[in-house]
């Protein structure tokens, strides 16, 4: 029974970490699609679309550790954190995605 225990523990240690990369890993995927999309200064259309609609996965996810904070009393840092910064580097192409996209303009980043 005992080196079941330990089995456990170490699984669910490995299980924590691989999660927390994961976190951290779809908080900086999104960089290079941001960055190609800077350094040819403009999006296709579905692109935009597709870029548009993480971001707001993301800031709805934002919205849902909120209603579980309040509502749960739960909070972790860790997905917490990696949200915000995904959704800071979000914060721009929305302005962009705003402006142009929606009034049915291409997507042509200002030099």
């Amino acid at each position: 029974k005992q080196w079941y225990q330990r089995r456990v523990a170490i699984t669910a240690g490995v299980t924590e970490i691989l999660w927390t990369f994961s976190i951290y890993l779809e908080a900086g995927a999104i960089l290079p699609q941001l960055f190609m999309m800077s350094k040819t200064g403009e999006a296709e259309t579905i692109t935009s679309h597709y870029l548009f609609m993480l971001g707001a996965y993301r800031a709805l996810y934002i919205l849902n550790w909120v209603y579980r904070f309040y509502t749960e009393s739960f909070f972790d840092p860790i997905a917490v954190i990696a949200g915000c910064v995904q959704t800071v580097l979000y914060c721009d192409f929305f302005y962009l995605y705003v402006t142009k996209v929606l009034k049915g303009k291409s997507l042509v980043l200002p030099c």
